[in-house]
């Protein structure tokens, strides 16, 4: 008989091999839902002495039915989805993943910026409808040399992204009212107001977490000040950008493309998700990705296993490495 029970949530990954070669040989049974709005993880996983979180929303009142829970720990670094304070209130603990994919988000961030300042799938879609000609992107193209390079939040993945930025010599500027302009400076980055930003970036980045604060950060107002030429990406929570508003500013072309990793709706956890809920899908200056910007072979397996190293330590009464306080 198990000593321990630790459910997973839910899951996206082929099986749960790595989870089980961490806690097994601790007595502890690995037991896999498939509980992605988290409505039923109370029943579910009454007995758990651990949860493994993936996309379920685990808030209080599931929370408060758990008796035997000593921790939820979430696969991946942010933790908006799991309500903190009560989790502490009910005696159990939070940890989270916070490093395992700093270079793929920075990465993928990048790569979605570059391809968009050049156009490059619109001079795609361009040469397949037999158009061969310099002027086929339909759009103005700038030198990276003399472009701006907007950061939204200057936490550890938007260092990563200013430091690899360096050598294209775009000018950097970011907005973070916790990061000091003297911090800012040692990486070359020049700290401005989130209105400046807005006014001057030829490419705002959103690399900020979700928080009340940052709830629509980018909304209408910020798409009036943006420039007509300017991109917008976000490879942060998809609620960070109001997309109705970003849908109007791409349709009435007040900038002039968007790249986003997540939408509002954030599909991964809803049962029942289709693209025609959000209308920026229908659109060609619009590309989104299904939230994979956190995606490699490396980052996935160090994600998986430091979220079981932490189940481990919390079953043995060790403090685990990775703990997040309300």
């Amino acid at each position: 008989m198990a000593k321990y029970k630790v459910y997973v949530s839910d899951y996206d990954y082929p099986n749960l091999d790595i989870e089980r070669s961490v806690l097994e040989p601790i007595g502890a049974e690995v037991i896999g839902l498939q509980c992605k709005t988290g409505e039923d993880i109370a029943e579910l996983a009454a007995d758990a002495d651990v949860i493994l979180q993936q996309y379920a929303k685990i808030f209080r009142e599931t929370l408060s039915k758990l008796k035997n829970c000593k921790a939820i720990c979430r696969y991946g670094t942010g933790v908006d989805i799991v309500d903190v304070e009560a989790a502490y209130e009910f005696g159990m603990i939070v940890t989270n993943v916070p490093d395992y994919c700093i270079d793929e988000v920075a990465d993928h961030s990048i790569s979605m910026g570059l391809m968009l300042l050049r156009r490059i799938p619109m001079y795609a879609r361009a040469t397949k409808r037999g158009e061969w000609h310099w002027s086929a992107s339909g759009g103005k193209i700038f030198r990276f040399r003399s472009s701006i390079w907007g950061l939204i939040g200057f936490g550890r993945i938007a260092q990563n992204i200013a430091r690899k930025l360096v050598d294209f010599g775009f000018e950097i500027i970011s907005y973070d009212p916790y990061v000091s302009r003297s911090f800012m400076n040692t990486h070359g980055v020049r700290k401005v107001e989130l209105e400046e930003l807005f006014e001057t970036a030829d490419l705002v980045d959103v690399m900020c977490p979700y928080t009340p604060e940052t709830h629509h950060i980018v909304d209408g107002k910020a798409f009036e000040l943006m420039k007509e030429t300017a991109v917008l990406i976000n490879c942060s929570r998809g609620k960070c950008v109001d997309n109705k508003a970003l849908y109007q500013a791409l349709v009435e072309g007040k900038i002039a493309s968007a790249g986003l990793d997540d939408p509002e709706e954030e599909p991964a956890k809803l049962n029942n998700w289709t693209p025609d809920m959000n209308p920026l899908f229908t659109l060609d200056n619009c590309f989104i990705t299904p939230h994979s910007a956190y995606v490699s072979v490396q980052s996935l397996d160090e994600c998986r296993y430091v979220a079981a190293e932490n189940a481990r330590a919390i079953l043995l009464g060790e403090r685990p490495l990775d703990q997040v306080f309300p």
